[in-house]
């Protein structure tokens, strides 16, 4: 975390931030117009984590109002991300060394395990593993929603740019419903319209829906215990 100013962590979602937050010493509620705002400190060192949904554009808003009211150091697009890469594996921490088709992403000094490679970042949930073995053609080591947004705007702040992910999802599963048909017109995944797809099928999807959220919040653990041992 970062002396001068905060550095600013970026999510989709506030489970996401489940792991990191059980690891800072302090927090408090920020009173933004966002799903999720805290300040934390940890190690006596200052963040702001901020989540406002998934893709591009309310990732860049939820950058353009931390950006209203602090002064942001660094910007890291953090998170839950899907494997490409048939070696990694559910719970690898993921740093991005580039963003295809956005530019280059630093990393963080770091003594603990993690992969790298080369980011797909679009606003669709890739949900087949034959859509990831299509995406892998382009050259992606992993996929996500939100890394190209805030990106863009770290660029227009001049200040660097981190992604660190960990994988929810391999490259040969597929996920248990079309996410991208049950989003609001936000762009946010309606919950009614995830319990509404579940219950057409309640024997096959929910066990799937269930298992998938049991190894997101293991994911969010290791997650928040590799970040808070960064220094971006």
């Amino acid at each position: 975390m970062s002396k001068s100013g905060v550095t600013l962590f970026v999510a989709a979602e506030a489970r996401e931030f489940t792991g990191l937050m059980l690891k800072v010493e302090k927090s408090e509620r920020l009173s933004w117009p966002v799903q999720f705002a805290q300040r934390v400190e940890h190690n006596g060192e200052m963040a702001v984590l901020v989540a406002h949904g998934p893709g591009p554009k309310l990732a860049a808003e939820a950058v353009r109002v931390a950006a209203r009211n602090e002064q942001i150091s660094a910007l890291v697009s953090t998170g839950f991300c899907g494997g490409l890469d048939p070696s990694l594996l559910a719970n690898d921490i993921f740093i991005a060394r580039d963003v295809l088709g956005v530019g280059p992403a630093m990393a963080p000094h770091s003594d603990r395990r993690h992969r790298s490679g080369a980011l797909i970042s679009a606003d669709r949930v890739a949900i087949t593993a034959a859509e990831k073995a299509e995406l892998r053609k382009t050259g992606g080591d992993a996929v996500e929603m939100e890394a190209a947004g805030v990106a863009n705007a770290a660029q227009q702040l001049s200040v660097p740019f981190y992604c660190v992910r960990v994988i929810t999802d391999t490259a040969d599963e597929s996920l248990p419903l079309d996410f991208n048909k049950i989003r609001d017109a936000e762009g946010r995944f309606s919950r009614m319209r995830i319990v509404a797809a579940g219950l057409r099928n309640p024997g096959n999807i929910f066990p799937k829906l269930m298992q998938l959220n049991e190894r997101c919040k293991s994911a969010s653990r290791t997650l928040g215990e590799f970040l808070v041992n960064c220094r971006f």
